[in-house]
């Protein structure tokens, strides 16, 4: 047996260990059946519009892409998050010094397991989902879904190469950042000058395959693959750092009589990225609703409600900011401290009220000062990205508790918060972005629904609060 094999298998092994061990156990095999059904679910209502398969396929482009950065920057440096909720752990990938296998060796094999792990886990799922727009549209489409399938995982490729050679770079100190650096401004110069950037893409090969296309397609992520292979030293960690004694300075401006909520903020102000990361999820979802309320009106022609559809949008940082903010508590380590369990989720409470909703409301400011929108929406729009942050915020506390990251793979969890997020969102969406216009009535309407849902995420948090505290303390 060669020894590519064998570490394709290991790693194969592992990569499923670690979900089954994050992500509840047996039931995270469920979860590729899940997307499935939601997938096909949602493919099966677009069918009932004129949206067309071409369209729905690029947006699946675009997650796989986001889906590759995504998972590229946790495989290769997201490892002090996992030994902070695995403990000391040595995976394949980081072994080159105690294994007789080279470190290009260990991490080529790394992005092939990557590959296949997520393009039979996740990417086919979708794929497969497409299958009732296919049929409904043209079945001669359904002809294509094995050629969309290996596009979008070639996409997931190109994603995790884009971030494994920026990360190589970063590894060699300051030129390798500025080479970094200097590569991204030459892209983003060249799409501002027209050039056809995605055509360069694996997604070029989807629209006009060709023997052609495909090397054009393909060349890029070789090419980031090349660069990672030779930059990225795996044995490169941060520098030790020097903290100040901060603690009892922000306790003090802060007023905080248990220590907790001190905690909650210096943790995640002292962790790779700071509260900057805070930021950065909300600029990504910033520009993920900015596309999706762009795309809906290319497909339906109807001029959305910038101020309602992205105070909907925007509520959604409400799960990232407390996963942030959870990241690094264990709760059994609260038990250990003269403090409540109840202290502990108000403190996260008043954390969260402190990043999420100035995060939130900082980038519906932004969008409605760079796209512009109507008086009466922005003031809703405004209501409503509050309440639904405060909703989610309850949700995810009766849920997950002070562990969200464990339950985004939970099969039974993930259906249950899914279906929940998609009663008090879809509604909102549906009139936000196809409606208009918007009646005064249906304007107050909404504003009292999200003035509701900011209260039913509050009173769901509290009745949560004493069922977990039962639990950690039993």
């Amino acid at each position: 047996m060669s020894l590519h094999w064998t570490l394709f298998r290991g790693m194969l092994a592992e990569e499923w260990r670690l979900h089954t061990e994050l992500f509840g156990g047996r039931r995270f095999a469920v979860f590729p059946l899940l997307v499935t059904v939601l997938a096909a679910g949602t493919a099966w209502f677009l069918s009932l519009t004129e949206v067309t398969v071409a369209t729905v396929a690029a947006g699946l482009h675009g997650l796989a892409f986001a889906f590759g950065l995504h998972t590229g920057s946790i495989g290769f440096v997201g490892r002090d998050a996992m030994e902070n909720l695995l403990g000391d752990i040595t995976m394949l990938v980081f072994s080159g010094r105690t294994l007789p296998v080279s470190r290009r060796t260990l991490l080529s094999v790394f992005l092939v397991k990557d590959i296949v792990y997520y393009g039979v886990l996740f990417l086919l799922p979708l794929t497969v989902a497409v299958a009732p727009l296919a049929y409904a549209r043209d079945p001669a489409l359904l002809a294509r879904l094995p050629l969309l399938w290996a596009t979008t995982t070639a996409t997931f490729l190109f994603g995790a190469a884009v971030t494994f050679a920026f990360v190589g770079l970063s590894t060699r100190g300051l030129p390798g950042r500025v080479v970094g650096l200097l590569a991204a401004a030459a892209v983003g110069l060249a799409w501002a000058a027209g050039v056809d950037v995605g055509g360069a893409t694996p997604y070029a090969l989807y629209a006009d395959p060709s023997l052609a296309t495909a090397a054009i397609a393909v060349a890029p992520s070789v090419a980031f693959a090349i660069v990672g292979l030779y930059a990225y030293d795996p044995s490169v960690r941060s520098g030790v750092r020097t903290i100040d004694a901060a603690f009892g300075r922000w306790r003090r401006r802060l007023g905080d009589d248990t220590g907790l909520w001190t905690k909650s903020l210096l943790d995640l102000h002292r962790s790779s990225g700071g509260i900057w990361k805070v930021l950065f999820s909300g600029g990504v979802l910033f520009a993920v609703s900015a596309a999706l309320i762009f795309l809906t009106e290319s497909v339906t022609g109807v001029e959305p409600s910038i101020g309602l559809s992205f105070g909907a949008i925007l509520g959604l940082t409400a799960f990232t900011t407390y996963n942030w903010l959870t990241q690094f508590d264990d709760p059994d380590d609260y038990l250990i401290y003269p403090v409540g369990v109840a202290d502990a989720f108000a403190a996260k409470f008043r954390a969260f009220l402190v990043l999420a909703v100035p995060n939130g409301l900082a980038y519906f400011a932004l969008a409605v000062v760079w796209f512009g929108a109507d008086p009466a929406h922005v003031a809703v729009g405004a209501v409503l990205l509050v309440g639904i942050e405060l909703y989610l915020f309850g949700l995810t506390v009766a849920l997950a508790g002070l562990q969200p990251n464990e339950f985004l793979f939970d099969s039974v969890l993930f259906a249950a918060f899914g279906a929940a997020v998609a009663a008090a969102l879809v509604p909102v969406l549906i009139v936000s972005l196809v409606v208009t216009p918007v009646s005064t009535t249906l304007l107050g309407a909404l504003a009292a629904a999200a003035v509701l849902l900011g209260a039913v995420g509050v009173a769901v948090y509290r009745r949560a609060v004493p069922r977990w505290e039962q639990r950690l303390l039993a």
